[in-house]
């Protein structure tokens, strides 16, 4: 059974800023979107580079390196030189405190 992970209070996660948290041991990508965090494992699928480290434009977050970009939702590859998906997470809001699931 997959367990929860508080990250941090919600009101910390800013309006597309991508931040990096731990999950399980795992580095994590979290974006805010209005009232909606996605949670997208941290390292781009094309080359190493955290993606915490890169933009958000239009539901998707941007690689640093090469300027690729993931859907927030999905994980997808939605732009070259990546063309594997990242992994997703599941995120949920508990008493005003971000809460991801561990894979």
């Amino acid at each position: 059974m997959s367990q929860w992970q508080d990250v941090g209070d919600t009101a910390a996660f800013q309006e597309d800023e991508p931040r990096a948290v731990t999950v399980a041991g795992e580095p994590v990508a979290v974006v805010r979107q209005g009232d909606e965090f996605f949670a997208v494992h941290d390292i781009c699928t094309h080359e190493v580079a955290r993606l915490s480290e890169g933009f958000v434009e239009d539901g998707c977050i941007e690689c640093p390196l090469h300027q690729g970009l993931f859907d927030l939702r999905t994980g997808q590859a939605r732009k070259a030189p990546c063309v594997t998906p990242v992994r997703v997470y599941k995120t949920r809001v508990q008493g005003g405190r971000l809460e991801v699931q561990a894979p």
